[in-house]
């Protein structure tokens, strides 16, 4: 028996369906007579590349052919040898059986010395040329550069990084893409119309949309569909050979999101699962699809190339839900998506993590995160001096809750009168508010000295550069010179420098504000991990690093 793929492939350019911008150039170049002496077609497996090397050695021997023509007449003899594949003059060698030199000198040089023996052109189409080995590139090379005449090569791969740059130099390169599922759906009606079968169009979209753009895949499985069915094809014999498609319940539960119809959405996901659906599969098709609605969202011209390749009926379905959907939306539903994704590899209750999502996005408004009143210390209620750029900064820490800074300004308030004894007097409580954003980073505060204060600025002076650097750190910065506005009641901003000569000494309040050596600092460390109960030697350790920005070396 016949297989569908081999007796309809096509035997003229009209045939031919998809990679229009190689059929039209390689046609005027056949009606024009200024065909080249080297080919290299390029792409992916079964989307025509040697079709078209065979239509092409096909046109240019045709006998019966006028000029200015392109298609051949598939009735001289010629057309007729070639479709047989009894001519002599076409030569077909897979590569990666003949890999070796010799085997190009002896199949391919030394046969091209010759002239046809009946065509107009001998013609060699090498499939798979990326496996032939360096030196069998460079034998083949020597002919490429100096061709005999009415020799023609025609190189395909499906990698085409493998080949020499001086091979592809010297051909024209043809870079063949992936077959639309409206050009495969139109073949595949072509060849149901043509064998008597009766078959809905649904399942010719799904026939499609499974072959991912692959020609021979969608004629493989519409033969083993045929071979089940017979004549007519029902969607229960079509789900007994592919994989049952999910785009419409994709479609239908990106409408339910919208709607935030949390119900409907959580029992479309657990009978996906009773029906036996790869709900892995399904999540990762939900991202895609979002992905190309949100791009085609953003930019049209871009998602039409993209294409979403759902066919025909699916898309007038996703055009409705489309319209109403925005790009935050589309934002917030693959943000939730890709996390459930990862999650569901470790989930004891598989639907799980996408259940919490669809929880999540119908019971959530789209607003900016806030820390719980309880979390944040009350502030003083002051005149705002100067208006912040921008309102929130986030920050969490593994000692304290996550927290709601304002962010600070970055140029000091020339009408801002404080000076250093104010600094000093009230440093304790400066140290106390500190810990509750960040506990570390009260301990490297602990090991510094307010040096000067005027102008809206504050000095601080740190003896290790290792403490001036972890101050430095853009959110540590913000905590502290917001802290600053909290005690001060009003808007400082923090410069730091280094004193190598500072000492140890105590301020009134009793607590330290220079240091020594960072023995201390340790210490109180240590002793403050014990205190919490800490019982791992690991946590303190980290926690140590992360206070002084250190590393274990041994």
């Amino acid at each position: 028996m016949v297989t569908l793929y081999r007796k309809y492939r096509p035997q003229k350019f009209g045939e031919a369906v998809g990679q229009n911008h190689i059929k039209l150039t390689l046609q005027h170049e056949i009606s024009a007579g200024k065909v080249s002496h080297a080919y290299l077609f390029c792409g992916p497996r079964a989307v025509g590349k040697t079709t078209f090397a065979r239509l092409l050695a096909k046109a240019v021997n045709c006998q019966t052919r006028k000029e200015g023509e392109h298609e051949p007449c598939d009735k001289c003899s010629s057309c007729e040898e070639i479709v047989a594949t009894r001519s002599l003059d076409i030569i077909e060698i897979d590569a990666a059986s003949n890999t070796g030199v010799d085997n190009v000198r002896e199949n391919i040089i030394a046969s091209a010395r010759l002239a046809p023996s009946k065509e107009k052109f001998k013609v060699f189409i090498i499939d798979e040329v990326h496996m032939l080995s360096i030196s069998a590139f460079n034998a083949l090379l020597k002919i490429l550069e100096e061709p005999p005449a009415r020799i023609i090569f025609i190189l395909c791969t499906t990698e085409t990084h493998k080949v020499p740059a001086t091979i592809i130099s010297r051909c024209e390169r043809f870079d063949f893409k992936r077959i639309g599922t409206e050009d495969l759906v139109k073949k595949l009606s072509h060849i149901v119309h043509s064998e008597g079968i009766k078959v809905g169009k649904n399942i010719l979209e799904s026939i499609a949309r499974q072959s991912e753009g692959h020609m021979r895949d969608a004629e493989s499985l519409l033969g083993q569909i045929v071979a089940i069915s017979g004549k007519e094809i029902t969607d229960a014999e079509a789900d007994l050979v592919i994989p049952r498609s999910d785009i419409g319940e994709i479609i239908s539960l990106l409408e339910l999101l919208f709607k935030k119809d949390a119900s409907s959405a959580i029992s479309l996901i657990n009978k996906l699962l009773d029906d036996g659906v790869d709900l892995e599969k399904f999540a990762e098709d939900f991202i895609e699809l979002c992905r190309k609605v949100l791009i085609s969202k953003i930019n049209p011209a871009l998602g039409e190339k993209l294409g979403l390749d759902i066919g025909e009926s699916f898309e007038i379905k996703l055009n409705e839900v489309k319209k109403d959907l925005a790009q935050e939306d589309l934002v917030r539903f693959l943000e939730k998506f890709i996390i459930a994704r990862r999650e569901m590899k470790n989930s004891f209750i598989l639907q799980l993590p996408l259940e919490m999502a669809v929880a999540e996005l119908c019971f959530s408004t789209p607003t900016s995160v806030t820390a719980p009143a309880s979390s944040i210390p009350p502030r003083p209620t002051i005149t705002p001096v100067r208006q912040f750029s921008s309102p929130i900064v986030e920050e969490k820490t593994g000692d304290a809750p996550l927290a709601v800074i304002e962010e600070p300004i970055s140029t000091p308030i020339a009408n801002v009168s404080i000076d250093l004894e104010t600094i000093v007097k009230k440093w304790s409580e400066v140290l106390a508010k500190i810990k509750k954003y960040n506990h570390s980073l009260s301990f490297v505060l602990r090991v510094c000295k307010p040096r000067t204060a005027s102008s809206g600025k504050v000095c601080l002076a740190f003896k290790y550069k290792l403490h001036k650097d972890r101050i430095d750190e853009g959110k540590m910065r913000e905590i502290v010179m917001n802290v600053f506005k909290e005690v001060y009641g009003a808007p400082l901003v923090l410069e730091t420098i280094i004193d190598e000569s500072l000492e140890m000494e105590e301020n009134n309040a009793g607590n330290s504000v220079a240091q020594n050596i960072p023995t201390t600092v340790i210490e109180e460390k240590v002793a403050d991990e014990n205190i919490k109960g800490g019982d791992s030697s690991d946590d303190m350790m980290s926690g140590l690093l992360k206070t002084f920005g250190g590393k274990i070396i041994s």
